[in-house]
């Protein structure tokens, strides 16, 4: 008796890479306990939260005995949430939008499942750069689309435009892009967005549907060096941002997250209405009450971000002294080193075997590689380093 899809079983039977190895994590740990291993599956962001989230939570806890204070609202989220994070994004992504212009979901996944549920029909396909988040295939499955990926440049990682532009057709829908990049720590320069909006804007030409450009956001607050992170708001009239707080306030639990549409979107309000009402009939119904209200108070602050820097270089000394090759990322807090065997599966076991684990790059679309998650303790990552060492020396 089949208790579950077709699609659900191959789902099941593949897996996803960081699951698997963030639970084969568990039980070397079990065996060999906590300080025996490093685990670097999972971009689990260990920092506390500011301050100021503590605070607010001891606030709401006097405020529960109140009729309605965690109760329904509006579905795209309490007005003066909007209003705040609109002042708020205004600044970050220098354009000015309005609370009308976005709405609180849950997370950016929450957020991504209600933009694909509103402009994405059976058979349409959605366009990214490779490697990429493996998630955003089901995502876009989860609305009968495809996801198309094209190649990013050898070695940097950066975007081929041109790659991305013979990878559409049309049947394509959205154009989908992650900067700070999780797998690589690759940050996609202004000159670069602003080619492949002019390649977008040539390519919706003539069809009766736009080519959305959705940039999905949520280490946009984590680059590194002074690197930039340019918003695609002002270069592409049918764009988005999609963001969360579950890494600059360490709230990756508490599921809080926006998307918004560029202010020069012809007809937005048509799109926004749109996702509202399936972020009301795909079950969310609103952004968790306490994470708006967190949001609300912490806006402004986060997490100290020098942490991540001084684990970013102890990390790089790591690989650079045991002889590996990699990309020195720009953003994000992930690794995307070269495979020293061309069969990078083979090689994470051998990783796995000295108590380090790892992510294989076909995880995100891209073999030949593997990740690493430095949201861990500095002294992880130096314990690592004899690990790292043996497993190339083979």
């Amino acid at each position: 008796m089949k208790l579950v899809t077709e699609q659900m079983e191959q789902y099941l039977s593949g897996g996803a890479w960081i699951r698997k190895i963030f639970e084969q994590g568990l039980e070397l740990k079990k065996r060999y306990g906590e300080e025996a291993v490093c685990d670097f599956s999972l971009g689990n962001p260990d920092l506390p939260p500011p301050a100021v989230v503590g605070e607010c939570l001891a606030e709401l806890a006097g405020q529960a005995d109140r009729p309605f204070a965690f109760g329904y609202m509006p579905n795209p989220g309490y007005p003066a949430v909007r209003a705040a994070l609109a002042e708020h994004l205004s600044a970050e992504q220098g354009v000015a939008v309005t609370a009308a212009d976005l709405l609180l979901t849950c997370g950016a996944a929450g957020g991504i499942n209600v933009f694909f549920r509103a402009v994405l029909t059976p058979g349409d396909e959605v366009v990214c750069p490779s490697p990429y988040f493996v998630e955003y295939g089901f995502y876009a499955a989860n609305h009968g689309a495809t996801l198309v990926p094209a190649p990013t440049r050898p070695d940097t990682f950066d975007l081929d435009i041109a790659a991305l532009e013979a990878a559409i057709t049309p049947r394509t829908r959205v154009v989908m892009i992650n900067s700070p990049n999780n797998p690589t720590g690759q940050v996609y320069g202004r000159e670069t967005l602003m080619e492949l909006a002019a390649m977008l804007t040539r390519q919706s030409a003539g069809r009766d549907r736009p080519i959305y450009l959705l940039a999905d956001e949520p280490y946009r607050f984590l680059a590194y060096d002074g690197v930039a992170v340019p918003s695609v708001l002002p270069l592409y009239p049918y764009s988005l941002v999609i963001g969360s707080f579950s890494k600059n306030l360490s709230l990756p639990g508490e599921r809080i997250g926006f998307v918004v549409v560029s202010p020069d979107m012809p007809g937005r309000e048509r799109l926004v209405a749109g996702m509202v009402f399936a972020n009301r009939i795909m079950g969310f119904v609103n952004a968790p009450a306490v994470g708006q209200a967190l949001l609300l108070r912490a806006l402004g602050h986060e997490v100290d971000r020098t942490v991540y820097e001084r684990r970013r270089a102890a990390m790089a000394r790591v690989l650079t002294e045991a002889g590996y090759e990699f990309f020195m990322p720009r953003g994000a807090f992930y690794f995307f080193p070269k495979s020293p065997d061309p069969d990078e599966v083979a090689f994470v076991e051998r990783l796995a075997a000295e108590r380090v684990l790892a992510v294989p790059g076909r995880g995100f679309g891209l073999p030949g590689y593997f990740r690493l998650a430095f949201c861990v303790d500095e002294a992880v990552i130096d314990r690592s380093e004899p690990g790292f060492a043996r497993a190339i020396a083979g």
